[in-house]
């Protein structure tokens, strides 16, 4: 973790709480999954679902579902009639997503989709008022591409482990995660279709906003 862990105990314990669902996707995903570090967790869980709350949008796209905890963050801010589309590869992890889904008053307003996000993207009639991009790391770009142009004017794209470890500071930059995401920041610091802001949240986010045509 980049943040040292006392700063980020502290942020956490001025953070609202996480409800009982979210904090049994936590507890469940620490105790059960080999790659429980890669969960939103309780502080960008919350940051979502505020940003969310924020915008009140009515259509949400989600490229990486894991154990379904960012969606149902997400997913609490969408207008009455929103719906949250959420793509997960692995069959597993979109089965467990799915159980926890169930036990959510927003069930009716999730929806999952299992396959590879590069093909199920385009199938989608929506245009989304939020995309959150958390999936394969070399393909970030891929799916960035894929979203903006079905992105309102101002609408948001967040994409989560833009720090990807500290590994973006190394010089030269070593793993093919790393140099995607490295390729992925330089990629949205030359979009002049959007104005950008990155955050020192957790793993590092993307705050990304879509400009208006005469802007």
């Amino acid at each position: 973790m980049l943040i040292p862990n006392h700063i980020q105990t502290y942020a956490e314990q001025y953070t609202t709480p996480a409800d009982e669902l979210l904090y049994a996707i936590e507890q469940y995903t620490h105790q059960h999954h080999a790659q429980a570090e890669m969960l939103s967790g309780h502080l960008q869980g919350q940051f979502l679902r505020m940003i969310s709350c924020m915008i009140q949008p009515k259509r949400i796209l989600e490229i990486g579902t894991f154990m379904g905890y960012s969606a149902l963050c997400l997913a609490t801010g969408l207008a009455p009639n929103g719906y949250l589309h959420t793509i997960e590869l692995r069959e597993n992890d979109a089965a467990t997503a799915q159980e926890f889904f169930n036990q959510s008053p927003l069930k009716e307003k999730i929806i999952l989709h299992v396959g590879d996000a590069q093909k199920i993207i385009p199938t989608l009639n929506e245009q989304w008022d939020i995309v959150f991009i958390d999936a394969d790391k070399v393909k970030y770009i891929n799916y960035y591409e894929l979203a903006i142009p079905r992105l309102f004017e101002k609408g948001f794209i967040i994409a989560d482990n833009v720090l990807f470890h500290g590994e973006v500071f190394k010089t030269p930059i070593k793993g093919k995660n790393a140099i995607a995401i490295q390729a992925f920041n330089e990629h949205i610091a030359k979009d002049e279709r959007v104005h950008a802001v990155m955050l020192t949240v957790r793993d590092g986010l993307m705050l990304i906003r879509k400009k208006q045509l005469d802007n």
